[in-house]
């Protein structure tokens, strides 16, 4: 296969896997539409400094990932195909940083670019991410980029021009990535560089190498540092200690898991792959040391570079999926340099990737039979989907995986038996997007029953609603000035720095106060379990009620 066909193909796979689902299912709460309304507003007030969610201070990230956004919504207009797009293209931009990356070291004609970025593409933790807005994409281009330009200026001669422009360059890449998610952006190519240059032997680089990075950081970072400074001084305090140290060692912190979380989910994220490690641990243990030069200097570094991210986000005390996601590029490219050696070297390949492909095509079998079983023979409420096209999609869609897999393993080459191994799961991962089950959607996704109810809400309404859906309230009924009721969660810090209003935050008595005062003017959103087991004896009887669905929410009218 030729290079531009291997071209061709990759930018394919990333249009039909990436790009074109983007407009597919509403958005999810709270991310998405956390991530959708801070951005809408930019644009609406025209104040791209100060973040603000529901027209209140939001000080748990820096700017650089809303200014992405809104600038995608200002092109494209108020959609999820605008909100969605940045995510898509940090994701496209980090897979070929990747190809770049392999190609310097081994040579574009070399299979190990090819592999590395369609292994990055076809991963389910990375596919998962990039469909869905959140910062850890762009995060993750800017942190790639700032440790590839690191790697090529160690690979320069000491104190050339070559080096100096590649230190700066990394030092802008860490400043924008700072501006996405603050000081994790210094951190991670700190953990990364410091063992890799200890390794190498080349201690006085720790600090020499420091400079221009740090400076070219600060070029990019202080403009908007300084600003936000003057406009809230408040700013660095909060964003400092509570959105990083506090959060990194407190017991009671956000989304708190146990110290072994990402051992166990790291094979999730890494599927279809996770099933050839085996093979790619013999591949690089029999291969090992057989490198030198600057292919061995890689493989070193792209070690480190996923090794001690890792170790670091494990011993964080909160954990989220998409925090690991930093350390895909350089795990896709060791492993795919495992396999390659793998292929080259073991007797046993073609047995192994039988076994593998095997074992892939029973486990799908089994879904395949489940799903069908459940949804034609079982009882109603064991049905997963309600309507027929989606069950319909997902069993053509295994059935597509199950031929191509099946055409895999009748395949005598084996490199192109593990292309067929990972297109095939790619099939997977693009018809979930459209089969997601209708009570799912219920429950993450309101905005189309939000949106339902938008005309019939005027500029004299005032809104009501429960803390986990204010961010889709006010990306859909396009407001800023929305009470929350029963607690601020998030929002706590804006509601007591607000000054112009300050009643913001609701407890039971005083909406029930509220609502007295405004009979007639009043909606209140709210999740279903919330207002029947909590809020529904101690409110005012409604005037009228909508519900989105089972597990899903309330449109209250008083």
């Amino acid at each position: 296969m030729t290079n531009k066909i291997s071209a061709a193909l990759l930018l394919a796979l990333f249009a039909v896997l990436y790009l074109l689902p983007l407009q597919g299912h509403p958005l999810f709460i709270p991310d998405e539409t956390r991530y959708a309304e801070i951005p809408r507003e930019m644009v609406a007030s025209g104040d791209w400094i100060v973040p603000r969610l529901n027209g209140l201070r939001y000080f748990e990230k820096p700017v650089m990932g809303y200014w992405l956004s809104a600038a995608s919504l200002s092109i494209f207009g108020e959609n999820r195909f605008a909100v969605r797009l940045p995510s898509a293209l940090a994701t496209g931009f980090t897979a070929l940083l990747v190809f770049y990356l392999c190609a310097n070291c081994y040579g574009r004609n070399s299979r190990l670019p090819w592999l590395a970025t369609f292994v990055y593409l076809s991963t389910l933790g990375v596919k998962a991410i990039a469909s869905v807005a959140v910062l850890d994409t762009p995060l993750t281009l800017f942190l790639t980029a700032t440790l590839i330009l690191f790697f090529k200026a160690s690979e320069e001669q000491p104190g050339s021009s070559k080096e100096r422009l590649f230190l700066l360059s990394a030092g802008l890449l860490a400043g924008f990535a700072f501006l996405t998610k603050g000081f994790l952006a210094f951190a991670i190519p700190v953990l990364v560089v410091a063992p890799y240059l200890l390794w190498q032997r080349r201690w006085f680089d720790l600090l020499r190498m420091l400079v221009l990075p740090v400076l070219g950081a600060l070029m990019v970072s202080l403009p908007w540092a300084l600003l936000i400074h003057q406009r809230e001084p408040d700013f660095w305090n909060y964003f400092f200690w509570y959105e990083h140290v506090h959060r990194f060692l407190s017991e009671k912190a956000q989304h708190a898991e146990p110290f072994y979380y990402f051992l166990l989910v790291l094979p999730a994220m890494f599927m279809p792959w996770t099933m050839l490690l085996p093979a790619a641990v013999t591949g690089a243990m029999r291969n090992r040391g057989k490198q030198t030069g600057a292919k061995k200097r890689l493989l070193a570094f792209c070690f480190c570079w996923f090794l001690f991210p890792f170790l670091f986000f494990t011993a964080s005390s909160g954990k989220l999926l998409t925090y690991i996601l930093p350390c895909f590029p350089p795990l896709a490219v060791f492993f795919s340099y495992a396999i390659i050696q793998w292929l080259d070297d073991s007797r046993e390949k073609r047995n192994y990737i039988q076994w593998a492909t095997g074992i892939l095509m029973g486990l799908m079998l089994l879904v395949l039979l489940t799903i069908s079983g459940l949804q034609l023979l079982g009882p109603e409420h064991l049905w997963i989907f309600d309507r027929t096209w989606k069950w319909l999609l997902l069993v053509i869609s295994i059935c597509a995986m199950l031929l191509l897999l099946y055409s895999g393993f009748r395949n005598k080459q084996e490199l192109q038996k593990i292309i067929f191994f990972g297109l095939s799961f790619t099939i997977l991962l693009f018809s979930v997007q459209f089969t997601i089950p209708t009570m799912s959607l219920n429950r993450k996704a309101p905005g189309p029953f939000l949106s339902r109810h938008a005309a019939s809400i005027t500029a004299d309404t005032y809104v009501l609603s429960g803390q986990d859906v204010v961010r889709a309230a006010c990306w859909y009924l396009k407001r800023d000035d929305i009470y929350l009721l029963d607690g601020a969660g998030e929002l706590s810090y804006g509601i007591k720095h607000e000054n112009n209003s300050p009643h913001r935050s609701l407890d039971i008595t005083m909406a029930n106060t509220f609502i007295s005062e405004h009979r007639g003017q009043v909606v209140l959103i709210a999740d279903q379990e919330t207002y029947h087991n909590y809020w529904q004896p101690l409110l005012p009887k409604p005037v009228a009620v909508d519900s989105s669905g089972s597990g899903g929410y309330l449109f209250i009218r008083y």
